[in-house]
């Protein structure tokens, strides 16, 4: 069937895109040949629109091994051992079908972990709602936590931490974002790259079907009132078949057969085989009818765009056949040799013995659309002139209330209790703090991981929030006690082709490099997904960053629950009380307007190293980074946390005092001090030159502040725990 321009466009290319089609092959592609290119030259798989600007970010520290490119970046963390970790979207098949599309976003991105030959040990995601007024948020919202669980727990890997959020804008386009952490020996890890010709080209894994066909086209494409009709498309995963997966790949890692090996994702058989050719410069040539197939009758065009998970195609050395057969046949997984590598440089597929694809890699690849689009630039928004008057009638108690049972401040327990967290026995801090902690098993060595977003800020001001959140990633890990090394992004915006959503990429992206260069913590791998539209009505810009950071002895990390009554309680960084884009002003004066905190990358990357530093002289009892809600919501976790109260002191602060309780300024943490180490921690933060304030003392069951009654711990813990289970339950 030789396809026109009608057919192109149903495929998600443009006119001038089929043109180009048509002009390189110097004839009309046939149905199968326009799908591969519709496959490959979509926005998910060929980064059009934001490739020109992914250049530009900072990957590169003496620890990273392997930055973009790959399934995953890498990074060394001595004794020849290296953590292998990216972060995924998942996001139109998880609003399509929640639970499948969760399911299958999580194995994907433990697939592209262990095709690097590591070993995932630990899980996060990052999840973002609509209002939870909305009709379909409890639902998804079920969907996607049960999915996650689903897939995760039965595969034996533990989620260690995450996120939750809720806004409107999410309500016709939620965000599932999934993030693998894998171990692996630095010298035993395995790439993409085809090389040698005559090489057997080896599908392994389940069987192929029909789901999934069009998944990565979906993935580019905007949701309108059709969106039912698109159920098809999202893939069915198995954890049970992906496990066996996993340990037949493993196995086979420990010899010397593997020269290439690659995970089916987005665009299946086709992305996998291109990009394995493409990286190494040869050609491919595969025979569809060797393809192991679950349904009759499946045609090329099926069998090249499936998205069936659980699924790798792997390049042997030659001989090594019936080596790894017999390793894939002992867990009962297909194992067959459906092609070979080339010097064609072509990619030439055949079904029935005729050849039904004629295609050069590079037209594919390197030909592939580049967009440099126009953007426009967010002005900073101007300050909110807060009166007094809108104070008066406020109680400080009242408004933490509010606060902590709020949607995005609330504990999540209700969600993260439904994921095996200790699955593997490494977990040493769980849900619930700044970050995740697993130890490296059996050393003394312990990673620690987190994801943050903030699309209010990015909203507002896209360069700042993207060094915000950036920031925010950086000190969740220094708040547990480790040394932050690298991260991974997530960038998840609306349509690229208006100019504001364009506008909004670029600048959180410069915001994101700009602090990723200063804290030197650079960007090793990531995903975008651009087209998070409904009916014309897109999401807030949220990038999200995956932060991994190093603890060498596991004993000595930090949690943030206050641990002995008498101590003494100190805010590093200095409290100007910003309010503007605050949860407090959305909250309590429902403002949404005026700009996001400053955020100055000096007093970040000092403030930090400082707190490290602390933490090597053993001054730390208890830490915790100050974020959404400022210093009360802050030390109100601590306190619910650690089961204990604080008297707090007089404020010498001249601002308002729900200035300096609810303001969001950055660059902040709290620690808990033992009297006798005060002195010398106020040394170290005066030779340091860091700012800090002394907040108060630990004391029993209540939180207690000048000319306000007395909270009780207990009450607070009720406000903070249970919106979310109530909500679930009603």
């Amino acid at each position: 069937m030789v396809v026109n321009e009608k057919i192109a466009i149903e495929h998600g290319l443009k006119k001038e895109e089929f043109e180009k089609i048509c002009n390189l092959l110097k004839r009309n592609p046939n149905i199968t040949e326009l799908a591969i290119f519709s496959a490959m030259w979509n926005e998910h798989c060929s980064y059009k629109s934001s490739k020109v600007h992914l250049k530009t970010l900072n990957s590169k520290s003496k620890k990273v091994i392997q930055g973009p490119g790959e399934n995953a970046g890498v990074v060394d963390i001595g004794d020849d051992d290296a953590i292998v970790f990216k972060i995924e979207s998942h996001n139109h098949p998880s609003f399509i079908e929640p639970y499948q599309g969760a399911a299958t976003g999580v194995g994907g991105i433990m697939r592209d972990i262990f095709t690097m030959g590591a070993r995932p040990i630990a899980n996060l995601n990052s999840l973002h709602f609509g209002s939870p007024q909305h009709k379909k948020t409890k639902n998804l919202l079920r969907g996607v936590v049960q999915g996650i669980g689903g897939y995760s727990n039965c595969i034996g890997v533990p989620t260690i931490a995450g996120q939750t959020c809720f806004d409107e804008s999410y309500n016709g386009n939620i965000l599932v974002n999934a993030m693998t952490i894998g171990l692996v020996n630095k010298n035993k890890i395995f790439y993409s790259k085809a090389v040698g010709i005559n090489k057997p080209v080896i599908y392994v894994g389940s069987k192929t079907g029909r789901d999934g066909i069009h998944g990565a086209s979906m993935a580019s494409a905007i949701f309108d009132e059709k969106i039912e009709e698109k159920k098809p498309t999202v893939q069915v995963g198995d954890p049970f078949t992906e496990k066996l997966l996993l340990e037949a790949c493993l196995e086979l890692m420990v010899g010397k057969s593997i020269i290439a090996i690659q995970d089916m994702g987005a665009a299946g058989l086709t992305s996998s085989s291109v990009e394995m050719a493409s990286k190494g410069k040869l050609g491919i040539e595969l025979n569809l009818n060797k393809v192991p197939c679950r349904e009759e009758n499946m045609s090329p065009y099926e069998i090249m765009l499936s998205e069936s998970q659980e699924r790798m195609l792997i390049i042997l050395e030659n001989g090594k056949e019936k080596e790894a057969k017999k390793i894939f046949d002992k867990w009962n997984l297909d194992f067959e040799i459906i092609g070979k590598t080339n010097d064609s440089k072509k990619i030439e597929i055949y079904f029935n013995n005729e050849k039904t694809v004629d295609i050069p890699i590079d037209f594919l690849s390197e030909s592939a659309p580049q967009y440099d689009r126009k953007w426009k630039k967010t002005k900073l928004p101007q300050k909110i002139k807060f009166k007094k008057d809108e104070f008066k009638s406020l109680k400080i108690n009242d408004c933490l209330k509010k606060i902590l049972s709020s949607p995005n401040i609330c504990e999540k327990r209700w969600i993260w209790e439904q994921y095996d967290h200790t699955i593997m026995g490494d977990t040493i801090q769980k849900p619930g703090g700044d970050a995740g902690v697993v130890r490296v098993h059996g050393s003394k060595k312990a990673i620690a991981a987190s994801v943050d977003s903030s699309a209010n800020y990015c909203y507002s001001h896209p360069l700042t929030g993207g060094k915000q959140v950036v920031c925010e990633s950086w000190r969740n890990l220094i708040s547990v006690g480790s040394e932050p090394i690298a991260i991974t992004n997530c960038l998840n915006f609306g349509n690229p082709e208006k100019e504001k959503n364009m506008g909004e990429f670029v600048e959180c992206l410069e915001g994101i490099n700009d602090a990723s260069k200063y804290l030197e913590f650079p960007i090793v791998s990531g995903n975008v997904s651009f087209y998070n539209e409904t009916k014309d009505k897109g999401i807030k810009p949220t990038p999200t960053i995956g932060g991994i950071g190093l603890i060498k002895e596991y004993e000595k990390m930090i949690t943030m629950d206050i641990k002995k009554i008498n101590n003494h309680v100190i805010v590093l960084g200095k409290t100007d009380g910003h309010l503007d884009q605050s949860i407090f002003a959305k909250e309590i004066l429902g403002e949404k307007k005026g700009p996001p905190p400053e955020v100055n990358l000096f007093n970040e990357k000092n403030i930090g190293q400082t707190l490290l530093k602390l933490h090597k002289n053993n001054f730390i009892e208890s830490a915790h980074d100050v974020s959404l809600g400022g210093i009360i919501v802050a030390i109100s976790k601590m306190c619910i946390k650690g089961n204990k109260g604080i008297k707090i002191g007089k404020l010498k602060n001249l601002m308002n005092k729900f200035e300096f309780f609810f303001g969001e300024d950055q660059a902040r943490y709290i620690i808990e001090v033992k009297e006798e180490n005060l002195d010398k921690v106020q040394d170290i933060l005066n030779q340091n030159s860091v700012h800090y304030d002394k907040l108060g003392i630990i004391m029993k069951n209540y939180i207690e502040i000048e000319n306000e009654p007395k909270l009780s711990i207990d009450e607070l813990k009720n406000y903070n725990n249970n919106w979310i289970k109530n909500y679930m339950v009603n």
